[in-house]
């Protein structure tokens, strides 16, 4: 049983899991404390919920759509690992040649977990919470599995030789497009107060547990405690800091005064660029890529006010756009010595095609997604509802006047 296991290497991929299982609280903590405080829980909650529902879907189906044999390159066989057949006691060698199949069933099942929620800052006080749970479930299914399978299972882009270390494009792209889509059935919010963020304490916390636990994110992509390992995680720190620095610059030259919440969204947005690019490029192409995400993410978020798309927290502008960019430049600085991955004009293109192919995809299905939903169910919140505050109205959660 287990043959060829390193425990080394399992005590190594549980501490990444329970990293990037800490993103999803403080994903809702970041989020949370940016909106006025009496939405503030719905909008945790819409997060939260994902835990359980997409952990159920994974069980039953979801890993094997992702890494179960290919059906045409487009969608695994969903009954090659259904509840946990051939899952708890193999080491499979496509997928973690020296942890067990089930440490690599429960790292990538944080990853499923994560990713829609990073949705709900572009959606905020637009709908109810069945119809979110709604929305996840149809999502997952024909956006998530579908795409995560395409790339990091035996689909047709992995086969075309199209790479994302860690999700620059399976999470960040498919989320953020698919923000856009829900957005353009949607429409803007019924009340606009311009209050919040209500707790920046709580912002801070979030984003303070988002960059603990990216670092498992990335580097446990590596799915060992190797050589490698170091490269990816120093690729992540070094990002995170030059975005961060970028952003704060622009952010100062523009306004002329410091923001406690712009050095923040800019560490997210170098965190978020070079996670695709994260396994196959060297420490000083990360310090660039996150100060290109430090500029570009930052005039991107402009793109969407000025469209009227009222992506309430920039979650396009800063994963969608950073995810993308991210994987783009891998054509451009890949070193074959970190990861058998060189930058080349073929790679550009490829790396390119496949972007684009997932932003138009998810931003696609999710509006048709979001749109049989509105015909078919009531799924808004109403103004009456807003002003009164979600909490109160779709929670029954209350609050002192203090």
């Amino acid at each position: 049983m287990f043959q060829g296991v390193v425990h080394g290497n399992v005590a190594f991929m549980v501490i990444a899991t329970v990293l990037v299982f800490f993103m999803t609280p403080g994903l809702a903590f970041f989020y949370g404390g940016l909106v006025e405080k009496k939405h503030s829980l719905t909008l945790m909650l819409q997060i939260f919920i994902s835990i359980g529902v997409v952990t159920i879907m994974w069980v039953f189906g979801g890993f094997s759509l992702v890494f179960g044999k290919t059906i045409g390159g487009i969608i695994g066989n969903p009954f090659q690992f259904m509840n946990f057949k051939d899952v708890i006691f193999q080491v499979n060698t496509t997928y973690g040649l020296t942890i067990p199949f089930l440490m690599f069933f429960m790292y990538q099942l944080m990853f499923a977990i994560i990713t829609l929620p990073l949705m709900t800052g572009s959606i905020v006080n637009r709908i109810t919470m069945g119809a979110w749970i709604k929305y996840l479930v149809i999502w997952m299914i024909l956006v998530y599995f579908p795409v995560a399978h395409w790339i990091w299972g035996e689909g047709f882009l992995a086969k075309m030789g199209f790479v994302d270390f860690a999700g620059g494009t399976v999470i960040h792209v498919s989320a953020a497009f698919s923000g856009l889509g829900a957005l353009w059935v949607l429409g803007r919010r019924k009340v606009i107060t311009g209050k919040g963020p209500f707790n920046m304490g709580l912002v801070a916390i979030g984003a303070g547990i988002l960059m603990f636990g990216w670092f498992g994110f990335n580097a446990g992509g590596t799915l060992a405690a190797a050589g490698t390992t170091a490269i990816v995680f120093t690729n992540t720190g070094v990002a995170c800091a030059s975005g961060m620095i970028v952003w704060a610059i622009m952010s100062y030259s523009e306004k002329k005064k410091f923001s406690f919440l712009d050095p923040l969204v800019g560490a997210v947005a170098g965190l978020a660029t070079v996670t695709p690019a994260s396994g196959y490029v060297t420490p000083p192409s990360a310090l660039l890529i996150g100060a290109v995400a430090g500029i570009v993410c930052f005039y991107a978020i402009k793109i969407p006010r000025k469209m009227q798309w009222d992506d309430v927290l920039d979650v396009w502008g800063v994963h969608g756009v950073g995810g993308f960019t991210g994987t783009v430049l891998i054509g451009l600085l890949a070193n074959g010595m970190v990861n058998e991955v060189s930058a080349s004009i073929h790679q550009l293109w490829v790396q390119l095609f496949g972007a684009a192919l997932v932003g138009i995809y998810s931003i696609v299905v999710s509006y048709l997604i979001m749109k049989f939903l509105d015909k078919t169910s009531n799924i808004r919140v109403t103004k009456e509802e807003i002003e009164k505050g979600l909490d109160e109205s779709l929670l029954n959660e209350k609050y002192s006047d203090d």
